[in-house]
């Protein structure tokens, strides 16, 4: 266990959407000193420049988070690029926090590294019993072998380094681009710009059957702060809320919520994606206490709530 009060941190990713809320709850621990390094001064797939970063920030944790990733259709077009970006970010870094001895290293994965059938509820435990769904494998498959370094490490240099595995993440400040975004900022904008188009339908990807688990993006950054603290095992840990909900009735909530009243078209000459998504979530609650808190309406509708106040006048155009 680390006290995190005084100490100075890292957090790679720290202005991002998940990010920013870790180094928020950071700062409410009592540490103060935390640094967001940006890829314009610290580009993370340059050795020099991480480097840099250890000596100039002398981390005592450091928290990795960035990533670059993105929904079906960016997994599908930069395989290449996300196994790449991802593999050798989080491969320099580890490797510098090693060398630097920092006290407290936590990467942050992505249950895309999960075997394509996996039996739901996922426990941590059949990670490595197959391949990832094909359209995100090399992502998927890019952050896995993080926890195989980290274990590495552990194991020959003694290195206090930890995994963990969020699942889909939502909320205020999520990614609305509909050519990167997720799937709940993606329904969110089709039908706020259904409605404000009076379009008649929305057009979505698959036929809606696949499952899928969601966690508010605040209860992530409690949940990984929570462990930076308290957790120090080798072994990854699923951070989610344990609810299942299908893509079918998950677009039929926030088309509820928004108001859109319009017909909903599936297009199954898309892919669907993993078939399901669904955490063991009960070793975070045994490791270091943590169970979701946000219920999916009240998220969602918050979440709802932030893009309809900062997003630019809809039009047919947007």
């Amino acid at each position: 266990m680390i006290d995190l009060k005084h100490k100075r941190g890292v957090v790679t990713g720290g202005g991002g959407f998940l990010g920013s809320q870790i180094v928020n709850q950071l700062r409410q621990e009592g540490c103060e000193d935390v640094s967001v390094p940006r890829s314009s001064e610290f580009d993370l797939t340059d050795p020099q420049a991480v480097e840099r970063l250890f000596t100039q920030r002398r981390p005592h944790v450091v928290i990795h988070g960035a990533a670059l990733c993105g929904g079906i259709g960016a997994n599908r077009d930069n395989p290449g690029r996300f196994f790449y970006v991802n593999a050798i970010m989080g491969i320099q870094l580890i490797e510098a926090a090693r060398r630097h001895s920092t006290e407290k290293t936590v990467v942050i994965g992505t249950i895309c590294a999960y075997p394509k059938f996996t039996p739901s509820p996922f426990a941590e435990s059949a990670l490595w019993d197959g391949y990832p769904e094909e359209t995100n494998a090399p992502y998927g498959l890019a952050k896995k072998m993080l926890l195989v370094q980290c274990q590495a490490y552990r194991e020959q240099y003694g290195m206090n380094a930890i995994y963990l595995l969020p699942v889909n993440l939502y909320g205020p400040g999520d990614n609305f681009d509909l050519e990167s975004s997720h799937v709940i900022p993606a329904l969110i904008r089709k039908c706020l710009e259904a409605i404000a188009n009076n379009r008649s339908e929305i057009v979505l990807w698959g036929d809606g059957s696949p499952t899928r688990e969601f966690l508010y993006v605040e209860d992530a950054a409690k949940a990984i702060v929570a462990a930076a603290k308290q957790y120090d095992g080798s072994e990854p840990v699923n951070i989610g809320s344990g609810i299942e909900i299908s893509i079918r009735d998950l677009a039929q909530k926030i088309a509820h919520i928004t108001g859109f009243r319009g017909k909903i078209v599936w297009d199954a000459t898309k892919p669907n994606g993993q078939p399901r998504r669904c955490l063991d979530v009960t070793r975070a609650e045994r490791e270091f206490g943590f169970r979701s808190a946000m219920s999916l309406d009240e998220g969602l509708a918050q979440t709802i709530a932030w893009y309809s106040a900062h997003s630019k006048p809809l039009s047919a155009n947007s």
